[in-house]
């Protein structure tokens, strides 16, 4: 892999890649995306008139919920991640702006497709730090424990879809059909994928060096997700892959031919063998009812 990159040049890049830093403008896109995210979600406006507190603190989910839903995996304070004043400062006030900004210019201004396009990107770059943390974090507690990395990456890079029922809840929406266990969204697909080939490498499964990881992920989340933001489209490049195995491995019919075939025919022998054994029933029925009606002529 690394001759690769070194034949294609992109060595360089791969490591100024993964030693960017996240704070402030990616770290501001993300929050800015989440708060978009939120404020389109129905009845999201009127809860930011009736009740600014319960707007904010479904905003700071928005924004911190994967922070918080790895810190109680890992047994931490789940209220750690807001430790950090300037981050939260930071969210404070892209929620503010994104909600309560005069004319509604920050809104409207985010909302035009090229600069959201950019923002949803760096929002992406953001995704693949966040599930390369979860999994580093994990790595560090349980050595060699596979599962429980993919489980804290995962949480740490699509918290915000996992806890979405009780961010719900915060704002008064009780929809427990809406459970991302139940349906995955892309993000909640993606950052698994993430996760798994994290912890893989992490745990000396995978024969890649970190940085180039970090370079292959984030290059593939972003340019998909600016695919389908470009072409409106909801597919992404596993979902025929996706749903070959899920019909291979978990769908199968209801009724099996063979057993419906034999019941059928126990059905009708068991039919076939009750119509014989009432005929000799009927001829003896008849037998003696004959008899008695010649018995009751010979006595009168």
């Amino acid at each position: 892999m690394m001759d690769v990159f070194g034949f294609l040049n992109l060595n360089e890049l791969a490591l100024g890649l993964s030693q960017i830093s996240l704070f402030p403008f990616f770290d501001m896109a993300h929050y800015i995306v989440s708060v978009m995210s939120l404020r389109e979600q129905p009845g999201a406006l009127e809860v930011s008139q009736r009740s600014p507190l319960a707007c904010w603190f479904s905003s700071m989910l928005y924004c911190f919920a994967g922070a918080i839903l790895s810190a109680l995996m890992m047994a931490d304070a789940p209220i750690a991640p807001l430790s950090n004043s300037t981050n939260l400062l930071l969210a404070t006030l892209m929620w503010y702006l994104v909600f309560y900004c005069p004319l509604d210019v920050v809104y409207s201004l985010a909302s035009i497709f090229p600069l959201r396009l950019v923002l949803t990107g760096m929002k992406e770059v953001t995704r693949t730090w966040k599930v390369l943390g979860g999994v580093t974090q994990a790595g560090k507690k349980y050595k060699d424990g596979l599962f429980v990395m993919i489980a804290v990456g995962w949480a740490k890079g699509a918290g915000g879809g996992l806890i979405s029922n009780f961010e719900q809840l915060v704002r008064g929406v009780w929809k427990p059909e809406t459970n991302e266990l139940l349906k995955m969204s892309y993000p909640t697909k993606v950052t698994l994928l993430g996760a798994v080939v994290f912890s893989l490498q992490q745990c000396q499964y995978l024969p890649i060096q970190t940085h180039h990881l970090i370079f292959i992920y984030t290059l593939f989340t972003v340019t998909n997700k600016m695919r389908m933001m470009l072409l409106g489209s909801s597919s992404y490049p596993f979902s025929t892959l996706e749903s070959v195995l899920y019909k291979t491995l978990f769908v199968r019919p209801l009724n099996f031919s063979a057993l419906r075939d034999l019941t059928q025919s126990c059905a009708s022998q068991n039919a076939s063998d009750g119509s014989t054994s009432t005929r000799p029933h009927a001829q003896n029925t008849d037998q003696s009812e004959s008899k008695e009606s010649a018995n009751g002529k010979k006595t009168n």
